[in-house]
Parts: C-alpha cells; sequence; structure tokens
C-alpha cells in the first residue's frame, strides 16, 4: 500500500544550498556540492496567479490563469560566507593566517553577478504525519531578488534575510518539489 499524500508539516530542520552549474536544453541540470543554510528558521514559498478573463456579449465567457512567478524566503540565524557565495558569487571564499591570527573572507566585487541554486529544506524526522518519516521541499532553480539582508544589530542578534525568485530549470522543466519519505532521508 503507498504511503499517504497527506501530511501535518512542523518545524524545519535543515536546508541546503547548491550552485546550478549547467543546465543545458534536453539535458540534466548539473549541481556543485550543497552548503549548509546555518540556523534556517523557517522557510516561505509563495507564488502569483495571472489570470485573464474572456468577456463578450456583456457576460463573462471564459478564465484562465497561469502561475506567473514563484518566490521563497529563508531567514537563517547565522553568517555563512559559503552560502553568500553560492547565492551571489564573488571571490572564493579564502582562508589566510595562522592561530591566533587566522582569517576566512568573502568579498564582492563589480563584476559580482547572482548565481542559480538550488535550495532544499527538510522536516525534523517526524515533522510529518510518518513517524520516522521526514518531508522535503526542493525548488530546483533560484537567483536571488534582493540582497541578503547582512549587517549587525545593537543588543541583539542578527537574521540573515534571503528572499529569492524560483524559476522551472531548462533541462527538466522542474520548478518545486515536495516529498514525503516514509523514512527520514538527509539532504545529498
Amino acid at each position: 500500500m503507498p504511503i499517504s499524500r497527506v501530511t501535518k508539516l512542523y518545524a524545519v530542520q535543515d536546508a541546503k544550498i547548491a550552485p546550478l552549474t549547467a543546465d543545458p536544453a534536453g539535458g540534466s541540470p548539473t549541481y556543485g556540492a550543497l552548503v549548509d543554510v546555518p540556523g534556517i528558521k523557517s522557510v516561505e514559498i509563495e507564488g502569483d496567479i495571472e489570470v485573464k478573463e474572456l468577456r463578450g456579449d456583456n457576460t463573462l465567457l471564459d478564465s484562465d490563469s497561469a502561475l506567473s512567478n514563484v518566490t521563497v524566503s529563508f531567514p537563517h540565524a547565522k553568517l555563512s560566507l559559503d552560502a553568500l557565495k553560492a547565492m551571489l558569487g564573488g571571490t572564493t571564499v579564502t582562508d589566510a593566517g595562522t592561530t591566533p591570527s587566522q582569517t576566512s573572507t568573502w568579498e564582492m566585487g563589480a563584476a559580482t553577478k547572482p548565481a542559480p541554486f538550488k535550495l532544499e529544506a527538510v522536516t525534523p524526522v517526524s515533522g510529518g504525519d510518518l513517524l520516522g518519516g521526514d518531508v522535503h521541499f526542493v525548488l530546483h532553480k533560484c537567483v536571488l531578488s534582493s540582497f541578503p539582508g547582512l549587517g549587525l544589530a545593537e543588543e541583539d542578534y542578527r537574521t540573515t534575510e534571503v528572499e529569492a525568485r524560483a524559476v522551472p530549470l531548462i533541462s527538466t522543466g522542474k520548478w518545486i518539489s515536495v516529498v514525503i519519505n516514509e523514512t527520514a532521508t538527509p539532504i545529498a
């Protein structure tokens, strides 16, 4: 008997992004190494539907709708230079120095351009209805729609806010996948 296609959704335990390195028409997408989104707080996916109406003879004759936009926001609690590199591009994250004067640096230059990436987020084990299972949300191709909220705050923690637009892959047409697993599966 197949598992249920209906589940509750409780919490988010992990999220990772992976740079999209190739998306050839008629081929398969290729992704770089997974990068943790540290301290994930939530993943909000929204879409816009464009509705067209056909009117004539003083009445509504027909109506049609199309999905015109999908956006995702995923605030997270910790700054990750590797995640910035995966989303914004820029120079490679470089480590330098020796203890006690080590540094890790990501830099954004004038030629930096946001890069497409995949986002995958998962509930904790039993975050769905299946004991021992989980639920994964995958947005196969995202591009930042605003600059990530970076900076510092007086007497408080600073949360990094990320907003992106999801688009279908050229290679497969995949836009969003939601997977209910009978047995919890790590993001891979």
